[in-house]
């Protein structure tokens, strides 16, 4: 039977993999028996990654380029058991010292690439699923409190008030950082007190900000209080003056926050990082994150009695489990605070 090599081996139930050359096979289950780990997960990446975020894709092939490869590329998929994945998590945890959350990720690419490898018919079943990877222990989500928040937009305020309405918009909506920094004038629709949410940027390392769909590909209309409005008409009017004291004027696709005279380039999310960074230095809110803005809109509309499903729904999340896992911890302190209320209530 003729060996034919090839740069890219296929992976469908008439070819297989040896030396590093496609064979013809002449029965399927040959083929699905001497397909390498390696060339599963190439073929893999390649499927998903149009699907995927860039900064997703970097941090997949890193893994699978410094942990996966070195350890199971060579191996055929039928070697893999969940024996075979368990101690190589093991390792991965013991031997190079790995974060669970990370050791995590491996997990979730090597499953997933193996329920593709079922769906190629190339396995009969998906090893992974039966495999232990480490316990990821959620850490419990300690918002700053409306206190710190409103020293933080003060503060904002008297040295760069700009900045502080970027940080009311955040606080205001839960919008998360490279969202807010890709609202468009075209988003905000002042007269129906709305503003839609159907993009974000992202830093890729190497290469520029770039504009992409949101975290779960949906586009969202958030409800905007009237201060908040208030605060991006006056950012509007600033963004007017200082287009025409340039004898510029607002472009069309002008973002809300931007140095450019028409508007036309956002803030970069790291900039915007690094400025609220020096913001809670200088007050001394070193555990605060720009992230915890989200965190703190959340648990508030929670701790008002806001339904999950609509708190899921402003923060963009896919479901309202998620919202649910997300804030579990401090959802059984709202439900002790509802229990105390009904002791009142009933005597």
């Amino acid at each position: 039977m003729p060996e034919t090599t090839t740069s890219e081996p296929g992976l469908d139930a008439n070819c297989l993999r040896r030396g590093g050359a496609v064979v013809a096979s002449e029965t399927p289950q040959a083929s699905a028996a001497t397909v390498t780990v390696g060339a599963l997960i190439e073929r893999w990446l390649d499927l998903v990654t149009d699907d995927l975020s860039p900064t997703t894709v970097r941090g997949y092939r890193c893994l699978i380029d410094g942990k996966i490869l070195p350890a199971l590329g060579s191996l055929e998929i039928c070697e893999l058991g969940s024996s075979v994945l368990d101690d190589f998590y093991m390792s991965l945890r013991r031997g190079q010292g790995l974060a669970t959350g990370t050791v995590r990720h491996v997990h979730s690419i090597m499953r997933s690439c193996l329920t593709q490898a079922v769906k190629w018919g190339l396995l009969d079943s998906n090893p992974a699923l039966s495999a232990s990877p480490p316990k990821l222990r959620r850490a419990e989500i300690e918002p700053p409190d409306l206190e710190q928040v409103q020293a933080l937009i003060c503060d904002a305020e008297r040295v760069n008030p700009p900045f502080a309405r970027f940080l009311r918009l955040m606080a205001a909506t839960g919008l998360r950082r490279g969202e807010a920094c890709a609202l468009r004038w075209t988003d905000v629709d002042f007269d129906a007190g709305t503003l839609v949410v159907r993009r974000a940027l992202i830093t890729v390392k190497g290469r520029s900000t770039l504009v992409k769909s949101t975290k779960t590909r949906s586009i969202r209309r958030i409800a905007v209080d009237n201060t908040t409005l208030t605060a991006l008409r006056v950012q509007r009017d600033f963004m007017r003056s200082k287009a025409a004291q340039h004898e510029s004027e607002l472009a069309p696709e002008a973002y809300l926050f931007s140095h450019a005279d028409d508007g036309r380039r956002p803030w970069y999310p790291d900039g915007v990082s690094h400025n609220f960074i020096t913001l809670r230095n200088r007050l001394g809110f070193y555990g605060v994150r720009l992230h915890d803005l989200r965190h703190a809109h959340a648990t508030q509309l929670l701790a008002a009695g806001v339904p999950v499903r609509t708190v899921s729904g402003r923060l963009g999340h896919a479901n309202a489990a998620t919202t649910l896992g997300v804030y579990a911890h401090f959802l059984a302190s709202s439900d002790r605070d509802a229990a105390n209320v009904i002791t009142e209530l009933l005597g």
